[in-house]
């Protein structure tokens, strides 16, 4: 092995991880082939070279990781080449910390050989304690590393709770490659002496990505500006990272002026506080206090007199009936069960203790001003959230495709609600998000109607169910630029992991707050206003201009005068981990204190258990630790996991004969796109950060939205039938031609190796079918859509159903005026309750009233499952399209729809004649038979 390969170029940092696993495993799995064939004689010139290239990649990646590191590649190197093997194969069986490629993703060596169960290596007690990475950043000598290595190493003591291993990078580049390749690195110290450019091979992606983040001059800039430099770099990609300076100079001149980007700065000679700082950045991070106080509440002996049977497992443990559910359970699930709020537990209800300090752990992990944790779900946080900002007569602006939970707030609120389309994906069955620009006609007409006053608040969801983001400092900032003293909610349900990542980051709710909040402090922004104010205003009358010319224009608020007052609503338990219903509040408000600290505590009490579940609550705690600790690793993971299966599809001949994954290109219009990468992750993170800077909408790399529609299946069965009853692969969403998958942070590469192997299966059986095998063709149901097309294979496109409908209107009984058109929810909804106010109509009733040309008027939501929105609520008008619609679902599932009796409507004077409500008149107006017998609905007796 005298010729080696030449050195290759890191590529994707986000697939970094993956290509650094399967190299060590497979140097594991060719190094003991080589002993092998040592052994027997024999020799493998093909294995040879293959080896080689793994060198060369490791020599690639290794030196941004303390362990195993460069010193470890350079002497297995050496022992291979020195004809070796089964010295080699001993060394790397020694080596600490090996990525595995399959199996757990971090852990012991024993993982990377076949070895037997009694070769494998023991975990001692300092293997145990959390382990993590130190990068310091000084271009020194080899000798002056291994000093400074030795140096820290001998502070350490056996009572440590963690250990770590230092790395060293000489410049400005090697550290944020570092910090963006290596997820085990906890702190970073930066010492003066570093350069600014990587001396290492590096791809395209990587250099594009860095030349967004390194200041043009920065070689000529004083120590100090680079340093800050780096400092403030380091922080906006991984926040969560303890950034340490260590000076050679006077550091007494340098303290205040530095410390707030640094968390301390040392003398070159402090090595111990230096190393018992890097302990207690990571203890604060580790910490957990309330999961630390229920924890040690169930190793204590107690006698319970309080409400609560099931305490201690007082009615389980000794019962010869119900005993299973100890052994099912474990019995300290039972020991941690009480309503007791002393001895260090806390009431979630008025928290002054562990529970107070595990919300302001997680207000820091989020980037929150404050943050609330809520045991009954997201449903909760979000009427919480409404009820503590919104009363009767208030505007709200809404999503109309958002969750049910806030639809159903407005109505506890009292809130006149002006419902906001989102643009439609007609062609698969749902809806995208709604455009800025109908966000700024809607304020704008709210203004040129002189009700301006009465609008209070945005209601929007970031991330969509399918994974559409939006531009979340964007959208708020043109809308305060309309009216300054605007409330955001953003449902986050779906994107609570966002905040681990340096580029999802960026489009939370939390982090566009803070953003903004930067912004309206900077004497630049206050004159790029004030240039705006001249162009957008009368200069005689000082009077806005018309409409167009400020939806023409990207608006920025008046700095002065706009208040920043962000709400984010979290489903913990969706894409972190947490116990089922553990969700989050963040607050991000400037006027919380002043204007809604009481209501929120009031919204807040109606709400919420007096007896919440302290393991809901002990796993929020702990989901904050991971995310603090881990996120950054695991959620780049789950990310490129999805990217994997999309390309899987794309490159497999027989997946990509039956099935497509949807792209930016698919699921945003060019209007709303201003880059044109399909899928921006799979071209690289430079890529993916172009898009998400720029973009009106993105694409959650993680969510795979998968077209079906050539297997001639619809989403329901395939998702029932063929992946869940068959394969036992779970998915909760479908429309009528996909399926959606989503990776997420406990997604491993086995399961997704599964899901690629089934996908194949299935395709196979699609190519030759058997006779046994299941029918797939399935009638066209839209009348707009021809007859289904033959597709290879045999298969048929699954009929697509009625355009998307519009949200219609109130009726005008519920409506202020014609000019807006917001609706009073509340009072439609109570006026259902009054005796003999509503009648039961078919569908095919409704139909023939709609079609009449009479006014029918919805009694209450209904909400089907999917595509999980209300597709009409109290006081809407029922139109043809909304019954098209309807008659085309082939969802199993449809709330405030009852299958015996049908839709509840108005009558007495809401334009229903007694005609139709007894079920008289032509059918031939009506939705078709064939689409109502495809609903389900089919001829119902009317009510009475």
């Amino acid at each position: 092995m005298s010729t080696l390969s030449p050195l290759p170029k890191i590529g994707t940092p986000s697939r970094a991880w993956r290509s650094r696993a399967d190299a060590w495993e497979f140097l594991g799995y060719a190094i003991k082939q080589l002993a092998l064939d040592r052994h027997a004689g024999s020799s493998d010139s093909g294995l040879n070279s293959q080896i080689s290239r793994t060198f060369a990649l490791l020599d690639a990646v290794e030196p941004y990781w303390a362990e195993p590191g460069v010193a470890a590649v350079a002497q297995l190197r050496h022992l291979v080449d020195d004809g070796d093997p089964h010295a080699a194969l001993e060394l790397l069986g020694g080596l600490a910390h090996l990525p595995l490629a399959s199996g757990a993703e971090q852990g012991s060596v024993s993982g990377v050989l076949p070895e037997s169960p009694e070769d494998e290596v023991p975990q001692t007690e300092q293997a145990e304690r959390p382990r993590f990475e130190v990068l310091v950043v000084d271009n020194i000598t080899a000798q002056e590393a291994e000093a400074l290595k030795g140096n820290m190493a001998a502070q350490r003591r056996p009572s440590d709770a963690f250990t770590y291993e230092i790395n060293v990078v000489p410049s400005y580049e090697d550290a944020l490659v570092a910090v963006l390749l290596n997820p085990d690195i906890q702190a970073v110290i930066l010492r003066p002496g570093f350069s600014v450019r990587s001396s290492q091979q590096l791809g395209s992606d990587l250099r594009r990505f860095l030349a967004g983040h390194t200041p043009e001059g920065l070689q000529a800039l004083r120590p100090v500006k680079r340093i800050l430099g780096l400092a403030e770099e380091i922080s906006g990609l991984r926040p969560e990272l303890d950034v340490y300076l260590v000076a050679g100079v006077s550091i007494e001149s340098l303290a205040g002026s530095l410390t707030r980007k640094f968390r301390r700065i040392f003398r070159r000679q402090d090595h111990l506080d230096l190393h018992l700082s890097l302990l207690s950045g990571v203890a604060e991070r580790y910490e957990a206090p309330f999961f630390t106080a229920l924890l040690d509440y169930s190793r204590r002996p107690a006698s319970v007199f309080h409400a609560l049977p099931i305490s201690r497992g007082g009615s389980v443990g000794n019962s010869p009936w119900i005993r299973d559910m100890a052994d099912f359970y474990g019995t300290n699930l039972l020991l941690a069960e009480t309503s007791a709020t002393s001895g260090g537990l806390d009431s979630l209800l008025d928290p002054h203790g562990s529970i107070k300090q595990a919300q302001d752990l997680a207000a820091r992990a989020f980037g929150a001003q404050r943050t609330y944790f809520v045991t009954n779900g997201t449903s909760t946080a979000n009427k919480i959230v409404h009820q503590s900002l919104l009363a009767p007569g208030d505007v709200v602006l809404v999503d109309r495709n958002c969750h049910k939970s806030h639809h159903y707030a407005f109505v506890l609120a009292g809130a006149r609600v002006s419902y906001l389309d989102a643009y439609p994906l007609d062609k698969y069955a749902f809806y995208g998000a709604v455009p800025l620009a109908s966000l700024k006609r809607r304020l704008l007409e709210y203004r040129r109607a002189g009700r301006l006053h009465e609008v209070k608040m945005v209601t929007l969801t970031n991330c969509t169910f399918d994974g559409i983001v939006y531009d979340v400092e964007r959208v708020m900032e043109e809308c305060l630029a309309i009216k300054p003293d605007l409330v955001f909610l953003w449902d986050e349900a779906w994107f609570a992991f966002a905040r681990s990542h340096p580029i999802y980051r960026r489009r939370t709710a939390m982090a566009s707050a803070a953003a903004l909040e930067a912004s309206f402090s900077s004497p630049a922004y206050a004159a790029r206003y004030a240039e705006q104010a001249a162009a957008l205003h009368d200069p005689a009358t000082g009077e806005p201009l018309e409409d167009e010319a400020w939806l023409n224009r990207r608006l920025i608020p008046n700095p002065a005068k706009a208040r920043i007052r962000v709400y984010a609503t979290q489903s913990t338990h969706k894409t972190l981990t947490s116990l089922r219903q553990g969700s989050m509040i963040h607050v991000y408000d400037q006027d919380f204190m002043a204007s809604n600290q009481e209501s929120f505590r009031e919204a807040y009490m109606t709400h919420t258990s007096t007896s919440p579940n302290y393991q809901i609550l002990a796993s929020l705690d702990i989901g904050r630790r991971q995310v603090e600790l881990e996120g950054f690793g695991l959620v780049q993971k789950q990310s490129d996991l999805a990217v994997s299966v999309a390309q899987a599809v794309a490159r497999h001949p027989l997946l990509k004969k039956y099935f497509r994954v949807l792209t930016s290109r698919d699921l945003i219009e060019p209007r709303y796109r201003e880059t044109s990468a399909a899928m921006p992750l799979r071209e690289g993170l430079a890529e993916l950060e172009d898009a998400w800077q720029r973009d009106e909408f993105v694409i959650d790399p993680s969510r795979l939205t998968l077209d079906i529609s050539r297997t001639g299946i619809d989403g329901d069965t395939f998702r029932h039938s063929y992946l869940m009853d068959d394969h036992g692969i779970q998915v909760n969403k479908t429309s009528r031609n996909t399926v959606l998958f989503m990776t997420n942070i406990g997604t491993s590469r086995s399961s997704v190796a599964y899901l690629i192997e089934v996908l194949v299966k299935l395709a196979e059986g699609f190519e030759n079918p058997h006779p046994s095998s299941r029918p797939r063709t399935v009638p066209v149901l839209s009348p707009a859509s021809s007859a289904a097309s033959s597709q290879p294979g045999g298969s048929a496109v699954v009929g697509q159903t009625p355009p998307l409908p519009d949200f219609s209107t109130f009726a005008a009984r519920f409506r202020v005026d014609d000019a807006c058109e917001d609706g009073d929810i509340r009072a439609a909804y109570f006026e259902s309750y009054k005796p003999e106010s509503t009648a039961y109509l078919s569908a095919d009733e409704l139909s023939r009233a709609v079609r009449a040309g009479q006014e029918v008027i919805s009694a209450g939501f209904v909400t089907p499952y999917p595509p999980g929105f209300p597709i009409l609520v109290p006081g809407q008008v029922i139109t043809r399209q909304t019954l098209e619609f309807m008659a085309a679902l082939d969802t199993r599932e449809i709330h405030g729809f009852d299958h015996e009796r049908g839709y509840r409507v108005f009558v007495d004077g809401s334009g229903v004649s007694g005609s139709v409500v007894s079920g008289s008149g032509s059918a031939e107006a009506g939705v078709s038979e064939t689409a109502v017998a495809a609903a389900g609905i089919g001829r119902l007796p009317a009510a009475s």
